[in-house]
């Protein structure tokens, strides 16, 4: 008798631990369910930023006196990629589709702001969390009303209507408020017009105005407006190198002074881009770098505010960026950083001088041979456009920089997120997944 006996002791005493067991695996699966979602959301687009840029930029930045490559902030926070096509069959997105899959997570045809397939309205995140009682921001290096920021605060069926997208920005209430708190980037020239000041409408409407990136800092509370260039602020390498990351800085300041119910803003390096469709590979390392210090003081702000979650992806690829040209297995990433000036500056300098000698020295490292000199000199007879892609086509090939397009590619983008709910975002997804994401985190 004693041995059933035993062993029915150990029957129950498994039960007992077996059952335990499952509740102490309910009660933390609960837990973990009921964990809180975060109160702030930073979301930052580098806009054209595909792989190749971020590989780029820890080149770029490597220690030469140190064997091994340093990581960047963006290997430290890497989780995962998205795919970005739009919804029609070109595969290939453009800046307007891959931001309102980003802000509302449904994929439209290029040109649309946030609107669908049918040219209706859809509910964008920025709109949720205002209704949420959330404050809300956008930030940006191009025109406030440019594809991307646009896709968050505005409606309509082309990107090319600036004024009508600027427009929205007061006219598109939402619950009888206008949709954004802070805004900061450039546009003069859509907000102040002959047939409407909406500079003067904001202010009226209890906003405080700066047009002078220099002195942003006359903005100390919200609601804030501040439109620093008549349409894109200039280029990181050319002026100004660090003005997203001031703006960053100012824009959550300002944002945790009032912060009750939460913020959430969206952060674009707007112009790696722009850099990207001018096959300039100075100019895309100078809006990288911006970028990525703009991601430090959001890294920042997280470590001193646990309770915000920052997720940073790309719209697309530009440019066709790779590394390595020509059949040469090398990249000089020296001669890119003796490059001071923009593709786009150089030109119109040379437009402007008799001296392309005294311009190409003081805006390269490169030298004036006979050679450049006689290929610039052509180049320039031919006008602005000869001119700008022989500038660039010296550069490429001194650098082994390659380029297959001067517009978008279809790559995967990789998706980066810290803090609060970042393990979410781990893997590969849809684009219209990491806003579906970020959209129930604001719901609740």
């Amino acid at each position: 008798m004693n041995k059933p006996l035993s062993l029915l002791k150990k029957n129950v005493l498994f039960t007992k631990t077996l059952v335990a067991s499952t509740l102490a695996a309910c009660i933390f699966s609960a837990h973990a369910t009921a964990e809180p979602t975060p109160k702030n959301v930073i979301y930052m687009i580098g806009d054209g930023m595909g792989p190749a840029y971020t590989t780029a930029y820890r080149y770029f930045m490597d220690n030469k006196d140190t064997k091994v490559v340093e990581a960047t902030v963006f290997d430290s926070i890497l989780v995962g990629m998205a795919h970005t096509y739009p919804d029609d069959d070109t595969v290939v997105t453009d800046s307007a589709a891959g931001a309102t899959a980003l802000s509302t997570g449904t994929k439209s045809y290029n040109g649309a702001i946030a609107v669908d397939t049918h040219k209706k309205p859809l509910k964008t995140m920025l709109e949720i969390a205002k209704q949420k009682g959330m404050t809300t921001a956008l930030i940006a290096t191009s025109q406030i009303n440019h594809a991307t920021p646009a896709s968050f605060a505005a409606h309509n069926e082309s990107r090319r209507n600036y004024d009508e997208i600027a427009n929205d920005y007061i006219d598109n209430k939402i619950s009888g408020k206008l949709p954004v708190d802070l805004m900061l980037g450039g546009g003069t020239k859509y907000f102040v017009r002959e047939d409407r000041n909406i500079v003067d409408e904001f202010k009226s409407a209890g906003y405080s105005y700066s047009d002078n990136l220099n002195t942003m800092d006359t903005l100390t509370s919200l609601p804030a407006l501040g439109l620093f260039a008549p349409v894109g602020l200039p280029f990181a390498i050319d002026e100004n190198p660090n003005r997203l990351e001031k703006m960053t800085k100012k824009a959550l300041s300002l944002l945790d002074k009032e912060n009750d119910k939460g913020f959430f803003v969206m952060i674009e390096g707007s112009q790696i881009d722009w850099c990207g469709h001018a096959n300039d590979i100075a100019c895309a390392m100078a809006e990288m770098n911006d970028f990525a210090n703009s991601i430090k003081v959001a890294k920042q702000y997280i470590d001193n505010n646990p309770d915000t979650i920052l997720v940073i992806t790309a719209d697309h690829s530009t440019g066709g960026l790779t590394l390595g040209s020509n059949g040469q297995y090398r990249w000089e990433r020296d001669v890119v950083k003796g490059i001071k000036a923009s593709v786009q500056s150089m030109t119109l300098k040379m437009l402007e001088s008799d001296n392309l000698e005294e311009v190409w020295t003081k805006s390269t490292a490169l030298p004036f041979d006979k050679q450049t000199k006689l290929l610039l000199e052509q180049a320039k007879s031919q006008g602005d456009k000869a001119l700008a892609k022989a500038i660039r086509s010296i550069i490429s090939d001194a650098s082994f920089t390659g380029w297959t397009t001067g517009g978008h590619t279809a790559v995967d983008v990789q998706v980066f997120a810290y803090g609060k709910g970042a393990e979410q975002f781990i893997g590969s997804q849809n684009n219209t997944a990491i806003a579906d994401k970020l959209i129930s985190f604001i719901k609740k």
